[in-house]
């Protein structure tokens, strides 16, 4: 069961809604929220406590694409676009805005309770390793990842981490020093059973450079290192 896990689904199309929401009861989620738009969205993240986000593209009041960064200025939840775009641009955009996986409509609602149940495989065993851990933190001088409150210190500063950039950052803190390909990111991060590619690769290692660097156009912590993939480095900092 996963009653401890709040799911909010945000789609205009009501029928979409109840299919989703009587299909993850079936799968043992019994907390589910539901919004129309994407400013019920908003006033539903900032009254409850979310840990999912299944967020439609096409929106009555605007894209997902745009209301994604004011769901990220109030929630590190994990966001599952769902979008009839399949282009390679339209993907890029909601990782860029934000979202950490996407489903094509139309889809196999069990697909969705697939992803969602792969992300919390995942975050379970990023948490049991943090509990075993004994004060688990990672600094690079002028940040610090802290496994075990599952925070990112810039200067001394919270920053707001979603979560697939924080698993990869994650990633790269318990291997520094050590070039990683982008295949070997992606079992490692996503795992055999995603469905994103390796410009999903590029597009949170922008999305991490731009929190850890003080110039992530010209970063002095994670490293690419050309055709081999990147690096997390330490003492490289002026």
């Amino acid at each position: 069961m996963h009653n401890s896990t709040n799911i909010l689904i945000v789609d205009d199309e009501k029928a979409i809604v109840k299919m989703l929401e009587m299909m993850l009861k079936k799968e043992g989620f019994q907390n589910i929220f539901t919004a129309h738009t994407g400013q019920d969205a908003l006033s539903t993240l900032q009254q409850n406590q979310i840990d999912i986000i299944i967020l439609d593209v096409m929106l009555p009041d605007g894209s997902g694409f745009d209301f994604c960064p004011k769901i990220r200025e109030i929630s590190s939840a994990y966001i599952l676009f769902l979008t009839a775009r399949v282009s390679d641009l339209d993907v890029l955009t909601g990782f860029a805005t934000g979202g950490d996986d996407y489903v094509t409509k139309p889809f196999n609602p069990l697909e969705v309770a697939a992803r969602i149940k792969a992300y919390l495989r995942r975050n379970s065993k990023t948490a049991v390793s943090a509990n075993q851990a004994n004060n688990r933190k990672y600094d690079f001088g002028r940040f610090l990842l802290d496994e075990d409150a599952g925070e990112l210190l810039v200067n001394g500063h919270t920053v707001p981490c979603p979560t697939q950039v924080y698993l990869l950052l994650l990633y790269f803190c318990k291997h520094p020093n050590i070039v990683l390909s982008k295949s070997t990111l992606l079992e490692a991060v996503w795992g055999f059973d995603s469905y994103v590619d390796e410009n999903t690769v590029s597009v949170h290692i922008r999305r991490v450079r731009e929190r850890i660097e003080e110039v992530p156009s010209n970063p002095q912590f994670l490293l690419t290192v050309r055709g081999l993939g990147y690096k997390l480095v330490k003492g490289n900092q002026p």
